[in-house]
């Protein structure tokens, strides 16, 4: 198997060349945890790997509470089913709330003000209320607890962690929070080790072919405890040897059709680059700093043609249309520029709006 053919089955582990999914909760169990850091992005995230899904689809999943956003691996948001949000952070947040503790410290918050911070949330979100993070920030100061210099986001993550809030539907555009016993008031445990198993299982099937160091880098747990889950779940994957290195992957991985789309529009923050430690497969190296701009950790959108990062896109909205702008590393073929101005339209049709696709830059 060489890098190529890494890509493409890699495009087809992640239901992006041919979805089997059909709800967006389904999408996002199929892949263990879409990123989320970015509330829209994340949206096309699912939506893609939905076809004929829209974004008011998505947003419904949302509010129909199959889904749910909260800060269940590496610090950072996530989609996770809502069956199994309990289960994911038991199993990931305690490392990283350990891992915070100097931070903490450095900020001031002690178990005393947490104390504080989590009467204060349930009191102003019980009884299925949903606060904005103004409001929520707003709850902290009258209970006098500053919020100053990202004391209020460390609460915010750090009781997300813990389990006791998470992000509900959006107002106009403002994320809120709910309690999460409120939100999502049933949802399965499960024991240790079959926690780490079914989390291996999940990323090997939905981002494979990819590696143990890869699993460790997206889940953050510690190596012996990713490796006891690979344990676990290799009964299930079936494992292939390049360069002397292990790749594992679905027991019976996706077929490829007989035709798919040869260009994707993924967004910022995918799960197609975000999750691998090891991205060379289908980002070239002199490619890298085009797609995270000074190593800031911001993923631009990508083009991916054909499994490989060829090129970025921008978006604009005018008036009557949304504008997509790409930024091929390499120029592009006519049959590629159609197939471009196909990725586009679908997108719009998420969107539900007029597409135009601007000249290459």
């Amino acid at each position: 198997m060489t890098a190529p053919h890494i890509a493409r089955q890699r495009l087809l582990s992640q239901q992006i060349a041919a979805s089997r999914c059909a709800t967006a909760a389904e999408v996002v169990a199929t892949l263990g945890a879409v990123q989320a850091q970015d509330h829209a992005n994340a949206l096309w995230a699912i939506g893609l790997r939905l076809p004929s899904s829209t974004e008011t689809d998505i947003e419904q999943a949302i509010r129909n509470r199959t889904i749910v956003r909260t800060w269940p691996m590496r610090g950072t948001l996530h989609f996770v089913p809502a069956a199994d949000v309990r289960w994911m952070l038991d199993l990931l947040t305690p490392r990283i709330i350990a891992g915070m503790a100097s931070r903490a410290q450095q900020l001031g918050l002690d178990d005393a003000v947490f104390a504080r911070a989590r009467k204060t949330f349930a009191r102003a979100l019980n009884g299925g209320r949903q606060l904005t993070r103004a409001a929520m920030l707003e709850a902290l100061e009258q209970a006098k607890i500053s919020t100053a210099s990202q004391r209020g986001y460390h609460i915010l993550s750090r009781l997300g962690q813990e389990g006791l809030i998470c992000f509900a539907v959006r107002s106009g555009k403002q994320p809120t929070f709910a309690l999460l016993d409120e939100w999502i008031p049933k949802a399965r445990r499960l024991d240790r080790d079959a926690t780490l198993a079914e989390l291996a299982r999940r990323y090997f099937s939905g981002h494979g072919p990819a590696t143990l160091k890869d699993f460790i880098w997206w889940s953050g747990l510690k190596a012996a405890d990713a490796r006891a889950g690979l344990d676990g779940a290799s009964p299930r994957l079936t494992r292939e040897v390049i360069d002397g290195v292990a790749y594992w992957m679905a027991a019976q991985p996706p077929a490829e059709p007989e035709s798919a789309p040869a260009i994707h529009l993924l967004p910022g923050f995918d799960e197609y680059l975000l999750g691998y430690q090891d991205r060379s497969a289908v980002l070239a190296p002199e490619h890298a700093p085009l797609v995270v701009p000074g190593g800031n950790g911001m993923f631009l959108r990508t083009i991916v043609t054909r499994g490989r990062v060829t090129g970025t896109w921008k978006q604009s909205v005018k008036t009557a249309a949304t504008v997509v702008a790409p930024a091929s590393f390499v120029r592009l073929k006519q049959t590629e520029a159609r197939a471009l101005a196909v990725a586009a339209e679908r997108y719009g049709r998420f969107l539900g709006t007029s597409i135009i696709v601007s000249d290459d830059t």
